[in-house]
């Protein structure tokens, strides 16, 4: 049967950017709706950018400045150039105008790269989407002053999907499972082929499959558990991270498993008992624990014996230390049909 594991979880979002400020300024506007979907890209929020402008500007005066520069060193090399063959030049004049050209090219190169850093601070001042996601509430508002040297929070945005469940597996759990799979009661495939399906809160099972992709082998000190984590995909945005879910696992098949109707578990405040018929037909109460369930049935992880004969009809009417006789079940009639529509 399969050896269905169910832990509880939470949902994670795969990426989450957090939007910080790359400049400093004043907030200009906010240009999404808090919640909403975006794409990357996207323009969030925008930062006065008047003196950044201004700053470009004068990177684009100096650069043609450098330029011109270097176009009269540069004439006047092409002028000594005929010259130095006659020697109306002097060789340390035709090397001194060989060393400005250079200096005034290398002037050129610097004012180019300070107005292509004049034109990156300039486009900070438009915040955009890092990733595409959900972007979170804005953390900042109209005129307040943001800082690039600090990085001021300004919203975040969590990928919608895929998503990540993560699950909290206890120690002991774990060690059982690696005792199952050496003593061959337990097939299991490889981490990416087993499958999880999500129960919701409200009790609805999530439709998509998800499959494990990454097994913590750290053991958390505080808790003793092991995280297991699985992707699912979430075309519909209806998981959230911090969202609080139960993963139904399928780890492998086990060989030799006890499953029992649903309706033969009573429960004792919170203890599970299933009433088991001996060998001579006495009746005892049986505590049991319970795995998964399946459908309509239970698994049973400890308390059961494969063979033993249990009650899963009329229980209510026996009790412990009793002898009891099976019955063959009657077919119903027209008057107990009646009689169990009057019943309601």
């Amino acid at each position: 049967m399969p050896n269905l594991i169910e832990l509880p979880g939470r949902i994670e979002a795969v990426r989450t950017a957090e939007v910080r400020a790359r400049t400093d300024g004043i907030v200009l506007s906010r240009h999404y709706e808090e919640g909403a979907f975006v794409a990357a890209g996207t323009p969030l929020f925008s930062i006065d950018p008047r003196d950044y402008r201004a700053q470009v500007q004068s990177a684009e005066a100096a650069l043609q400045r450098a330029v011109a520069a270097r176009e009269n060193a540069s004439s006047i090399v092409i002028r000594y150039g005929p010259l130095i063959d006659e020697r109306a030049v002097s060789a340390q004049e035709y090397d001194a105008a060989q060393s400005d050209l250079r200096q005034a090219s290398a002037q050129v190169a610097e004012a180019r790269a300070a107005l292509e850093r004049a034109r990156l601070q300039l486009s900070y001042t438009t915040v955009r989407a890092p990733i595409a996601g959900r972007a979170g509430a804005a953390e900042v508002t109209e005129g307040a002053l943001v800082s690039g040297a600090e990085g001021t929070l300004m919203t975040r945005v969590d990928q919608v999907s895929p998503v990540y469940a993560v699950f909290s597996a206890s120690n002991a759990a774990v060690l059982n499972t690696i005792s199952d799979i050496r003593q061959g009661k337990l097939k299991v495939p490889a981490l990416d082929a087993v499958e999880a399906k999500l129960v919701l809160e409200n009790g609805e099972v999530y439709g998509p499959i998800g499959h494990l992709d990454f097994a913590s082998p750290v053991v958390s000190p505080e808790t003793g558990s092991q995280i297991i984590r699985a992707n699912f995909i979430n075309p519909d945005g209806l998981l959230s991270p911090g969202q609080f879910v139960r993963g139904r696992i399928e780890m492998g098949m086990r060989q030799g498993g006890v499953v029992i109707p649903a309706r033969a578990v009573q429960m004792k405040g919170d203890q599970p008992v299933v009433s088991v018929v001996g060998t001579d037909g006495t009746v005892t109460a049986r505590n049991v624990e319970l795995g998964a369930m399946l459908g309509s049935r239970w698994v049973i992880s400890s308390g059961l014996k494969p063979g033993e004969r249990i009650i899963a009809n009329g229980w209510q009417k026996v009790q412990p230390g009793q002898k009891v006789t099976q019955a063959p079940a009657r077919p119903a009639t027209r008057q107990t049909a009646a009689a169990a529509g009057q019943g309601g």
